[in-house]
């Protein structure tokens, strides 16, 4: 049976960090090298071109130790809005990424040198993607998952039911969970509209929640209905949190291989 995390660790857990500086780089996180803060200023300063930012909650997240990072993916620009904000709340942006990205010229030694975790989907390196999550965590890092694995399929663009690889991570490792809803990405690229890309400056909101309280299911060898509801907790989290930053009612988590029953009716 695995151990339940420490006292000490469940502290680190519910304390806040200090309060963040939105204009500039938090002050007391990660050590960055010359060459990624090179990399980093010029992702920024494209993407303050194209945004107007709406940020909060970034003292939920930790400036030291290992954190797993949640965001709801529903567009192909929102990992850059993701990627702005960890670095801007001090900690290195760590995220898992398709093997052939980093096999694009100038780009994929940029994204390896930044320390991105290259993986191939569908094969035995695949995998092992939760082990290597899991040593950058031993490290003290941060890690960047979408839950969901993809851009989520629920019409409405709102979370739909993650995978469980998150769950177990998070149960193995004991790290916190902490969410983070973004949204306005659309208003400058959407793969379904014609031209694709909008320029101006868009409005985009992105906040960081409260750690998920996974407390229920620490120190216990889970289950697949443990890992079921953990990742259920977590897609909550940010389904809710995406309700108040919409300011809608949210939806039922969205399963991709069942329809809805107004769905089905619709479609009669």
């Amino acid at each position: 049976m695995r151990p339940a995390p420490t006292q000490k660790a469940s502290q680190q857990v519910t304390e806040p960090s200090p309060e963040a500086q939105y204009t500039f780089r938090r002050r007391g996180g990660d050590r960055i090298t010359f060459d990624v803060q090179v990399y980093a200023a010029i992702v920024k300063g494209a993407i303050l071109g194209l945004s107007r930012r709406n940020w909060s909650g970034m003292e939920n997240i930790p400036l030291q130790g290992p954190a797993i990072l949640v965001w709801n993916h529903y567009s192909d620009i929102d990992p850059i809005l993701v990627v702005h904000y960890v670095y801007n709340a001090g900690r290195h942006p760590r995220f898992l990424l398709k093997e052939s990205i980093v096999r694009v010229p100038v780009i994929g030694a940029i994204l390896k040198r930044s320390g991105q975790i290259p993986v191939k989907r569908g094969s035995a390196e695949a995998a092992d993607s939760l082990r290597i999550l899991r040593r950058e965590l031993d490290k003290g890092h941060v890690v960047i998952m979408a839950p969901e694995g993809t851009v989520t399929k629920e019409p409405n663009r709102w979370p739909m039911r993650g995978k469980t690889g998150v769950a177990r991570l998070a149960l193995e490792s004991g790290a916190p969970v902490i969410p983070i809803v973004q949204w306005g990405a659309l208003g400058i690229h959407d793969r379904k509209r014609d031209p694709k890309f909008r320029f101006g400056r868009k409005p985009v909101t992105v906040r960081a929640l409260p750690a998920v309280d996974l407390s229920p299911w620490l120190g216990r060898e889970p289950s697949r209905e443990d890992l079921v509801a953990v990742t259920d907790r977590i897609m909550e989290a940010l389904r809710d949190g995406l309700a108040e930053v919409r300011g809608e009612a949210a939806p039922p988590l969205f399963d991709p291989r069942q329809q809805r029953p107004e769905e089905s009716e619709s479609s009669e």
